[in-house]
């Protein structure tokens, strides 16, 4: 990237795109955002971590965070800078296999390692760098009714809550959530709330006001609309709600959830159908408000930006983006780019 360029962008927002370098893709890329139509325009790339299929910014916006979802799992840390991120040290190995996200909480980066079922925290350093070893790794336990998905443990996601007071934890394999603490760098389980059997929860998305949490639900395909009370660090089902009427288990497979920022709406990505879904929120339940063509071939991550919804397209190698109706919550396709084997969208 030119000085130029760097230059005209450095005040603009920017979004960090991961993907798949074993499938092709270029590694972590920047792109500037436009507020006024959400259009992506790329900047550049960084490679040297393979598969940084996950990617999160620390709350100032200098540091990004990336999971290296291989075999032999790691974290690693990138310092923010006008020319992109830069590397901050090396990687630190997670201590479990293929993670898929990641999150801050309490000064730690937290992984979901889908591969081995287990979750790790990373300590972060004052300067943001990362720690060399991990402070602990908690060990899921359990399995579920459906076969070959369900047989052992398979964390996919972690997050803070919105309150900051908890971590929270999606499993695939053992059809729960739990709910974490983190003292003296090890992580505990607090509470874990089953879900329907075979339903098998992907991501959780909390509403803006902080007392609602939907879980997508990989192999059902639904979303399970929760009650979330932070003062006990417990998640309540309410109900379950098709993502797709009529679409069978295994034919379709739910991946990215979103709620809008105004606690309106709720958008779920579906593989297969290659779909997204809009739903409005009604009090503890989700009215579906239709669905429109997602931009590509299997939406594997969505997320939301200044009124704007962003797909990373694994299989069509595109990142696209749609203007949302106000009034109904629809996406309307707005423009693309191509990234190889995108995997996740964030913007800083």
């Amino acid at each position: 990237m030119t000085d130029a360029v760097a230059a005209g962008t450095d005040r603009q927002r920017r979004a960090f795109i991961g993907s798949f370098t074993a499938a092709g893709g270029p590694g972590i890329v920047t792109a500037a955002l436009a507020p006024d139509n959400g259009a992506l325009t790329l900047l550049g790339a960084v490679d040297g971590l393979p598969d940084p299929s996950y990617l999160a910014l620390s709350p100032g916006g200098d540091m990004l965070y990336a999971v290296s979802e291989t075999t032999d799992g790691a974290v690693a840390a990138y310092r923010v800078t006008a020319d992109g991120p830069v590397p901050a040290g090396p990687r630190t190995p997670v201590g479990g296999s293929g993670p898929t996200h990641l999150g801050l909480y309490a000064g730690h980066v937290l992984t979901a390692n889908y591969g081995s079922g287990s979750v790790t925290a990373v300590p972060v350093r004052t300067d943001g760098t990362l720690a060399r070893t991990a402070s602990g790794v908690l060990r899921h336990t359990g399995s579920g009714p459906h076969a070959p998905r369900q047989q052992g443990p398979h964390a996919h996601q972690v997050q803070p809550d919105p309150s900051g007071r908890w971590a929270v934890s999606v499993d695939l394999g053992t059809d729960s959530v739990r709910v974490c603490t983190l003292t003296d760098g090890a992580l505990a389980v607090h509470r874990e709330t089953a879900l329907r059997p075979g339903s098998g929860p992907r991501h959780l998305a909390f509403h803006p006001d902080g007392t609602r949490a939907y879980v997508v639900n990989e192999l059902a395909p639904t979303v399970t609309v929760c009650r979330w009370d932070a003062e006990e660090g417990a998640l309540r089902p309410l109900t379950e709600v098709p993502v797709l009427p009529g679409a069978a288990a295994g034919d379709v497979y739910p991946s990215g959830i979103v709620a809008s920022s105004d606690g309106r709406f709720v958008w779920t990505a579906t593989r297969g159908a290659d779909v997204l879904t809009a739903f409005a929120v009604e009090g503890d339940t989700l009215r579906p408000a239709g669905t429109v063509p997602c931009g590509g071939h299997w939406p594997r991550a969505l997320s939301e930006a200044d009124g704007f919804l962003y797909v990373a397209n694994e299989r069509s190698g595109n990142v696209t983006w749609f203007a949302v109706d106000e009034g109904t919550g629809l996406p309307r396709r707005s423009g693309t780019v191509a990234v190889p084997a995108a995997s996740c969208v964030i913007f800083g």
